[in-house]
């Protein structure tokens, strides 16, 4: 199959596909592919020139691949060899800014996988009895931050074990960069690389049509000598094609130029048809006498725009950076000029993520519902913002005054107020401007900005160049990801995680930031095989010498962890419950939750021993644990608070109208919990045990968060838990 099957089929008198408008070589290829042809390869690689037509392509390709949409199709005038057979729609999850993580996970649950990890996704896959077909559109847009190169990972993550996998077949479009690594992966018997500016798949035919189409007056365009008359028409068409040299995007920008703003146009003028998108550009500048490098200066902010796009209020401001100077007037004078490679956006659902919901009534999001309703513009493609950056003198130092711009832009750097674009991706912007790491020292950022962009950003600065609070909250990403947590919950697990790695004024800090945090945590220490956990009192020794009763908490820990007294008889048990069952409340939490007795040591297996610390301070007490005293089931009952657990997370309730007060998700699995009567929640997981009061109403005056007691501040990256969805 090549291009000179386009005339084939356009002299057998089929029409061309109606999104697509040309393409045949191509959209035969991919139906064969689809019907699994006899010497069709398993796997089709789609390539090409930003602008070629690759997504058009894909998009005409899967209307025909879809049930219900080819119902609305020609199906009948199409050429029989580019309809692919009428079969369930395939799996299409796209990698438009999504991380390689999280393509993933989206095809896990298409296939309604029961995947735990990675690697599980692509043994489910290879197990199946029917093979499973998967298109992977938009690689080159992949990632939530673009200069993290999402890209590349999503083809060595996702689609390279994908191709290999032998009961896949795939469809993917990649960037032509990484197309050969990605084909070079498989038998060459097994893999089809299309590109769309070889000779063999070009369509100069098409991209004849494409211009016709876009200037016939019949289809929307205004009324002019090149679009009424057909002759004229197909006259203009055939001069753009030829000068595009191929290219869909350059034809697009260069009659959204001509209608937009027809006048000083001649058709007959050669000279006045863009070759590249760049001319495009400087074309449409010149023909309204305009200065070239003024347009692009009003487009720059949009060329570094992340997201889904720029909101129009910080348009002014972020071109005055760039350009150095005053660009109100421009602006003001210059929006036709820029009209025909700008289009506005509807902000998605998840641009506001915090919204106006319960952070807004806790004055953590009180400026995050000040982009409700609000304008995003971009660019028309992103081959136009490759331009524009391409030609400004230095992009880092760019990406550095939009950023300092962008941070003045915050009210009293208070991240409640400011935009959610600002607080959601200038992590992205200074990442590039290299500043990443000395932007990661405030607490309240962390909170407030989205987690999937700002960890995307995190993780694409190397280990050894970030300090201690961002190495806590790369560990703390996947859990805030996985939980969908909102800003206030973000601070509560952060405050947390900091107290965790010894980082209590960072914790501190948190709240002092306008959350109402439903706990304050006290102390955490790295206590591995940690069995059982019991809040009580215990008579000690006090400073003066005489005895105080003192709160602490009994831990079941292995024999011979240090400080530890060995029981003398695990079926004893040192520290029997006051009420035979142990429960932290009424209802049942599980088997293994309570209190420290023989029973819990006997299912742990072994010899255990006993380790008292403190309930409120970060120390450990020596005192003999038989004369631990544990609240009574009278004290439990009529304590304000009741807790129930899971395998990796707890609630926290107020017994009097059963509301819950505070919601607890951990990284690691939960070996055992308890709550005092007086509200102190200990826990205790693989990683260690964390005390953590709760905080029912207004925050009570309490003491300063205590520092950790052992163990590093300079926490390593975690990957959390396997299966992280995000």
């Amino acid at each position: 199959m090549s291009a000179s099957t386009e005339g084939n089929a356009r002299a057998a008198g089929y029409a061309p596909h109606p999104y697509v408008g040309g393409r045949t070589a191509a959209l035969r290829a991919l139906a064969a592919w689809r019907m699994r042809w006899p010497g069709a390869p398993r796997v089709i690689v789609l390539t090409g020139n930003p602008g070629s037509g690759r997504s058009r392509l894909l998009t005409g390709f899967l209307m025909m691949c879809d049930p219900e949409y080819r119902k609305q199709l020609p199906m009948d005038d199409l050429d029989p060899a580019t309809v692919p057979p009428d079969l369930p729609a395939p799996a299409v999850p796209s990698a438009a800014g999504r991380t390689a993580a999280q393509v993933l996970w989206l095809l896990a649950d298409h296939f309604e996988l029961a995947a735990g990890r990675t690697e599980d996704v692509f043994a489910e896959l290879a197990a199946r009895d029917e093979p499973v077909t998967i298109v992977v559109p938009d690689v080159d847009q992949a990632g939530p931050v673009r200069a993290a190169e999402e890209a590349t990972r999503v083809v060595r993550e996702v689609l390279t074990p994908l191709a290999a996998t032998e009961t896949v077949q795939l469809l993917a479009d990649v960037p032509r960069e990484l197309a050969t690594e990605l084909a070079g992966a498989l038998p060459a018997s097994q893999v089809q690389v299309i590109d769309l500016d070889a000779p063999e798949w070009a369509d100069p035919k098409g991209l004849v049509l494409h211009a016709e189409t876009a200037l016939d007056a019949g289809s929307g365009a205004p009324e002019l000598p090149y679009t009424t008359d057909p002759a004229a028409r197909r006259a203009l068409a055939e001069a753009l094609a030829e000068r595009a040299a191929g290219s869909r995007l350059t034809v697009q920008l260069a009659v959204q130029s001509l209608l937009m703003q027809p006048e000083g146009f001649d058709p007959a003028d050669a000279s006045q048809l863009p070759t590249s998108v760049g001319e495009a550009l400087d074309l449409h500048a010149r023909r309204l006498g305009a200065d070239p490098q003024t347009l692009r200066l009003m487009l720059a902010p949009l060329a570094f725009a992340e997201g889904d796009g720029l909101p129009v209020q910080l348009l002014g401001t972020l071109a005055n950076a760039v350009a150095g100077r005053d660009m109100s007037q421009d602006l003001a004078d210059g929006m036709l000029l820029a009209a025909p490679f700008i289009q506005p956006v509807e902000p998605s659902s998840e641009d506001d993520e915090d919204g106006t919901g319960e952070d807004a009534e806790a004055g953590a999001g009180a400026g995050a519902g000040a982009g409700d309703g609000r304008t995003l513009l971009r660019l028309m493609h992103p081959a136009l913002a490759e331009e524009i950056r391409s030609g400004l003198p230095d992009v880092r130092d760019t990406q550095t005054r939009i950023a300092m711009a962008l941070l003045e832009e915050v009210p009293q750097q208070d991240w409640a107020q400011a935009d959610p674009y600002i607080r959601d991706h200038l992590a992205a912007h200074t990442l590039e401007a290299g500043l990443l790491p000395q932007l990661l020292t405030d607490p309240g950022l962390f909170a407030h900005a989205d987690p999937v962009t700002l960890r995307a950003a995190i993780e694409a600065v190397p280990l050894e160049q970030l300090g201690a609070p961002a190495r806590t909250y790369l560990r703390t990403a996947p859990l805030l990801t996985r939980s969908q947590a909102s800003a206030t919950l973000r601070a509560a697990f952060l405050e947390s995680a900091f107290v965790e790695d010894g980082l209590a004024p960072y914790a501190e800090a948190l709240h002092t930031r306008g959350f109402r945090l439903p706990w304050r945590t006290l102390w955490s220490v790295p206590l591995a095989g940690v069995r059982a956990v019991t809040t009580g009192s215990v008579v000690a020794a006090g400073e003066d010498g005489t005895a105080v009763s003192r709160s602490v908490v009994a831990l079941l820990v292995p024999e011979g962890t240090p400080g530890s007294r060995t029981l003398p008889d695990a079926a004893d048990g040192a520290v029997p419950p006051q009420d035979g069952t142990g429960a932290a409340d009424g209802t049942a939490v599980g088997e293994d939750s309570g209190a420290v007795n023989g029973d819990g040591a006997a299912a742990a297996g072994g010899r255990t021993a006993l380790l008292l610390h403190d309930l409120r301070a970060p120390e450990y007490v020596d005192a003999d644990p038989s004369q631990v005293v544990q609240p009574s089931e009278e004290d439990r009952a009529a304590a304000p608070l009741g807790f129930s657990r899971g395998a990796d997370y707890l609630r926290v309730w107020a017994r009097a109208d059963r509301r819950m007060v505070a919601a607890l998700v951990s990284d690691s699995p939960v070996t055992d919990a308890d709550l005092s009567p007086d509200g102190v929640l200990v826990v205790a997981t693989e990683r260690g045990v964390t005390a953590r009061q709760i905080l029912v109403a207004a925050p009570p005056a309490a003491p300063s968060v205590p520092a950790q007691r052992t163990g590093t501040t300079d926490a390593d990256a975690s990957h959390g838990l396997e299966g992280d969805h995000s």
